[in-house]
């Protein structure tokens, strides 16, 4: 979750300077603008098409997946028909998506835990072996978002970002590894930011973690791909979740107001909605993405076709 509310003060200048998506966010869940006339471009597809047999019989890890992004994937790989185990330090958000998402035929576990414990990893790929016998997915997503200039930042503001969004990673894509190398087969997806491809003030530790995420991928790539293993990472612009809508509530900024606070991010005038994020990571995933790896891909509607947010 977001640690701090409050963007640092910065000169704005045109460009691959502008605020990124995360810091963009922040500034609308404090001051929200609002405009009735941009409902049509506010409103993602009805349907993402899922494919409902398309992981069937694939087993996936999920972190992070207790909510956004995560929980989003967690659904995604469900209803695509494969098996998941998702883990979240947030143990009454898991229990509750465990209930929502689980049953109907669904495969469906939790284990609660935190990503920076060396220790959790190992257990989540034991627990995982026992339940099924095999892994074949994994999204790596449990992230920190934390606003700040270099110049302001502490030891450790440094610390706990880099040993969530990075260290964090590197013990799960390690904990997952052997298994995939010993069946010949895996795909590691992690989540990343478009704040890594892009230039954007306001988030210094943030971007630099979220930069090493893709060089941690595309290592594993090349590492690994004569093993059969293939990993990308998804770089998500600003994408509205429940922390955000949860954060503007309490604000008294409603869920639409805030939504119509991004018109004109990016090309398509809107943020996107954790399904969109979630989609593009079952792709990667599955084998729709077969000759794909060591890739970057950005979910960004478009930010990085121009290096600006606006």
């Amino acid at each position: 979750m977001l640690s701090n509310l409050e963007p640092a003060k910065k000169v704005m200048r045109p460009g691959r300077h502008d605020p990124g998506p995360a810091t963009e966010l922040i500034r609308l869940i404090r001051s929200p603008q609002t405009d009735a006339g941009v409902e049509r471009l506010l409103s993602p597809p009805d349907n993402l098409g899922v494919d409902m047999g398309r992981l069937s019989g694939q087993v996936a890890i999920v972190t992070g997946g207790a909510t956004g992004i995560g929980r989003a994937t967690v659904e995604r790989l469900l209803d695509e028909g494969a098996g998941v185990l998702f883990t979240d330090l947030a143990t009454s958000a898991g229990a509750e998506a465990l209930e929502k998402l689980g049953g109907h035929g669904r495969q469906l576990a939790f284990v609660p835990g935190d990503v920076r414990d060396r220790a959790h990893s190992a257990n989540v790929v034991s627990e995982t072996l026992n339940r099924w016998g095999r892994i074949d997915i994994l999204v790596g997503n449990a992230g920190l978002q934390a606003p700040g200039r270099l110049i302001d930042s502490t030891e450790a503001d440094w610390k706990n970002t880099l040993s969530v969004n990075l260290l964090g990673l590197a013990w799960s894509c390690q904990a997952v590894l052997p298994n995939m190398i010993e069946r010949g087969s895996g795909s590691i997806v992690a989540v990343s930011s478009v704040n890594a491809l892009t230039g954007f003030a306001g988030m210094a530790a943030y971007d630099a973690a979220k930069s090493g995420v893709i060089a941690l991928i595309r290592h594993i790539a090349v590492e690994h791909g004569r093993n059969g293993v293939r990993a990308n990472a998804v770089c998500p612009g600003a994408t509205i979740t429940e922390f955000h809508l949860e954060r503007a509530a309490e604000r008294g900024v409603d869920a639409a107001a805030l939504r119509a606070g991004m018109k004109g991010y990016g090309l398509l005038g809107r943020a996107a909605e954790p399904a969109e994020i979630a989609a593009v990571i079952a792709f990667l995933a599955g084998s729709d993405a077969s000759f794909i790896t060591g890739q970057a891909l950005a979910a960004d509607g478009g930010v990085t076709a121009t290096g600006s947010s606006q």
